[in-house]
């Protein structure tokens, strides 16, 4: 794993994108470093699929929410993936998700509580297992953006290129503060990091499939680096690729 800063970018980064090769680009790391902003930024200046695998987890969250399931009762749980169908449709750069033949709005699958939630079941080894094909056929054809926490590690470890973003917690949970009030959902700061934190230990610490960078991932330190910015720097070292 290399920092960004530590990456060869020389001329020939400077060249036009060749859009002809179509990359498989896993873009990891915790809450609130920016990775949605920048991995749809990316798809879209490269005409890329945006795929936030993070959605597929909120959208089985919404599910045991709706059906009122208590995911640590691995029989209830076997039972409801049983009959559980989670399609994806791509349309441009999005993706749209469906579940049991009903769209889910992205703003229903935000709150607070479905983001909690979906942390905790993300740790349960038979719901990963689950999805993880799911995720894998979605991206057979190149030319995707995958959004993650174990993108680079465990979903798609032939990935052509892999990132890792990072970032200070304090600086973190500003953001995720922020996104939250614009959304009209009201919460402290101090709740926000104090979740985003317990958070962080859950992905970190969990036995299956951690949150970690891959060892070929180039990491990324959003801390004092606005979107923008950062899609400027992954874009030359992208160049590389193609």
């Amino acid at each position: 794993m290399k920092p960004l800063d530590e990456v060869d970018i020389t001329k020939k980064n400077e060249r036009n994108v060749n859009v002809s090769r179509r990359l498989l680009i896993t873009i990891d790391g915790p809450a609130g470093v920016g990775k949605s902003t920048v991995s749809q930024g990316l798809a879209k200046r490269l005409g890329y699929v945006y795929l936030d695998t993070g959605a597929l987890y909120r959208a089985l969250a919404w599910k045991i929410q709706q059906q009122q399931a208590d995911p640590q009762d691995s029989i209830r749980l076997a039972t409801l993936l049983s009959k559980t169908e989670i399609v994806l449709l791509p349309h441009g750069e999005q993706v749209s998700i469906q579940i049991d033949g009903q769209m889910i709005e992205p703003r229903v699958l935000r709150t607070p509580e479905i983001s909690q939630l979906a942390s905790s079941i993300a740790a349960i080894p038979q719901v990963r297992a689950w999805l993880l094909p799911i995720q894998r056929r979605f991206a057979e054809a190149r030319g995707v953006v995958a959004e993650g926490r174990d993108m680079g590690t465990r979903v798609f470890p032939q990935a052509d290129l892999k990132f890792f973003l990072d970032a200070d917690l304090s600086v973190r949970a500003e953001r995720r503060h922020m996104e939250l009030s614009q959304r009209g959902q009201s919460q402290s700061l101090d709740m926000v990091r104090e979740q985003m934190a317990a958070r962080d230990i859950r992905d970190r610490t969990r036995a299956i499939d951690p949150l970690c960078p891959a060892k070929e991932a180039i990491l990324v330190d959003t801390s004092h680096e606005s979107a923008p910015q950062v899609l400027e720097q992954m874009m030359k070292v992208i160049a590389d690729r193609l």
